[in-house]
């Protein structure tokens, strides 16, 4: 990446589009259901070290997360990201209801406002009306520290919300996911409560329970969490940008395996319909692999899969 040079900072991000097209807001019980869902996971992650240090790991609790994380990860990658909100392929509907609830198991949001968002930032990436540009205040180095945090997670606490009928009409005329998405409360709870139900009926013991719920709920709830925002930060900051794109989307290496291959962002907003983002030599992308294998069983058709013409025609010269 060139380091920005630039001094003045840009305008305020703000969505002129929107206006009487009417958009919704949060209530404040949302905002404090926010922050718990937040601030909990986070709390949980950063007392992982010491917590593993002092007690140790069991294998038990490494598969339960692992498990958890790989299917809500990639219910957030597969399912809310590349086929909801951009049509890289189609799926017949028990694919897109499961890739649905899978995606709800991130506890990122209901499925269709997370689409809403998403659509949103591709239509104005890192500019006016963005909602999470690390860019929004500036390119000083004050002012991107400030950008990183906001397009990292303070965007979420705005009190205005997308408008999910501007920017996901099509998911609201589709019932079973309207349903879906209407259940996150339901969804949550089970991501929440399923990893301690099989620590403990595996061990027979609540102390296994606590600590399945620990390491398979919230300590991957959190580490989710934090690598799914990175996208939205760290990736439109730093990276290198092999790809065309009006924008300062980047590929970052070493998130690739944690983020199913979402952090070869700049491939993605160079071509936000491509099925898969590593289209390069090395390029873990454990997204487009599920993908494909949905493809093989019959679930998933019309993959929007890259051509070596069309990969040519996006290299930056």
């Amino acid at each position: 990446m060139t380091p920005p040079t630039a001094t003045l900072e840009a305008p305020p991000l703000v969505d002129e589009q929107q206006g009487t097209l009417g958009a919704d807001e949060k209530k404040p019980g949302e905002q404090i259901a926010l922050l718990l869902f937040i601030g909990v996971p986070f709390l949980a992650l950063l007392a992982a070290i010491p917590i593993a240090w002092g007690w140790g790991l069991g294998w038990h609790e490494v598969v339960i997360a692992v498990v958890m994380y790989t299917i809500s990860g990639h219910g957030i990658t597969v399912g809310f990201h590349r086929h909801f909100t951009h049509g890289a392929f189609k799926a017949k509907q028990p694919l897109r209801v499961v890739m649905a609830i899978a995606g709800s198991l991130a506890i990122e949001g209901p499925v269709i406002r997370w689409v809403a968002d998403h659509r949103k930032h591709h239509k104005f990436s890192d500019r006016e009306g963005d909602p999470h540009s690390p860019w929004r205040y500036g390119e000083t180095i004050p002012a991107l520290i400030k950008g990183l945090f906001y397009a990292h997670m303070g965007w979420m606490f705005d009190v205005e919300q997308t408008s999910q009928h501007q920017y996901a009409p099509d998911l609201l005329k589709d019932k079973a996911i309207v349903r879906v998405s209407r259940m996150f409360l339901f969804w949550v709870a089970i991501s929440l409560l399923l990893p301690p139900l099989i620590g403990g009926l595996w061990s027979m013991s609540w102390a296994a329970a606590l600590s399945a719920f620990f390491w398979g709920s919230l300590v991957r709830v959190g580490l989710l969490h934090h690598v799914t925002w990175s996208i939205n930060s760290i990736c439109h900051a730093v990276g290198e940008r092999p790809f065309k794109s009006r924008d300062k989307s980047g590929n970052v290496w070493w998130l690739a395996v944690l983020s199913g291959g979402e952090s070869w962002h700049n491939l993605h907003h160079a071509d936000p319909t491509c099925a898969r983002h590593g289209v390069l030599r090395g390029q873990v992308d454990t997204s487009a692999r599920v993908i494909q294998f949905c493809e093989r069983m019959g679930w998933a058709y019309d993959v929007r899969w890259p051509s070596p013409e069309r990969i040519a025609a996006k290299r930056v010269a």
